[in-house]
């Protein structure tokens, strides 16, 4: 995993093309986020498209970890946040490629992110996860702390419903 470099992503047209890819991928192996199966690559294409548009203006970060010339994974940092909540960061769209699961990239993904969050002047940071094959033992391990769980929440990839769990965490120096 020492081959693997995270960065922020830039708005290029060969980088929404990768990261349509990883979606469509994520999408078709059961992953929720946000999107039903099939996802047609133009869909996801546009979803980057706006997505990295959005943190050209900072209101968010799109980060990837990289081995070599392969995206293998990316997390958003949602940073747009409402006048009462400058305090506070989303963490959205956290994507591995299912042949590098299990190796790490996730882990270090939301370390870098929590790492932009701290230097971005937040204080918290909030997610949520799909109760049935979701995240959570990976946000658990990194010390996100469950808030509790909405039944029912979203459909999956591949139809039927899921609940979703909400979790935070507390970071950088609290003001």
């Amino acid at each position: 995993m020492n081959s693997i470099e995270i960065g922020t992503l830039n708005p290029s047209v060969e980088t929404q093309d990768i990261l349509a890819e990883l979606l469509v991928a994520t999408v078709a192996a059961g992953g929720s986020v946000s999107f039903m199966h099939p996802l047609a690559p133009e869909a996801a294409r546009a979803f980057w498209e706006k997505s990295l548009a959005a943190a050209a203006r900072g209101e968010r970060a799109v980060l990837g970890a990289w081995d070599g010339k392969v995206l293998v994974g990316t997390v958003t940092l949602l940073l747009d946040c409402p006048p009462n909540q400058p305090h506070r960061a989303e963490i959205a769209k956290l994507m591995t490629r299912v042949d590098y699961r299990g190796r790490g990239v996730g882990t270090r993904l939301m370390r870098a992110a929590e790492s932009l969050a701290v230097e971005k002047g937040r204080t918290l940071l909030v997610l949520d996860t799909a109760t049935e094959e979701g995240a959570s033992g990976l946000y658990e391990r990194l010390g996100f702390k469950l808030a509790g769980e909405i039944p029912d929440y979203a459909l999956k990839p591949h139809g039927g419903l899921t609940g979703t769990l909400i979790y935070w965490k507390r970071i950088g120096p609290i003001s």
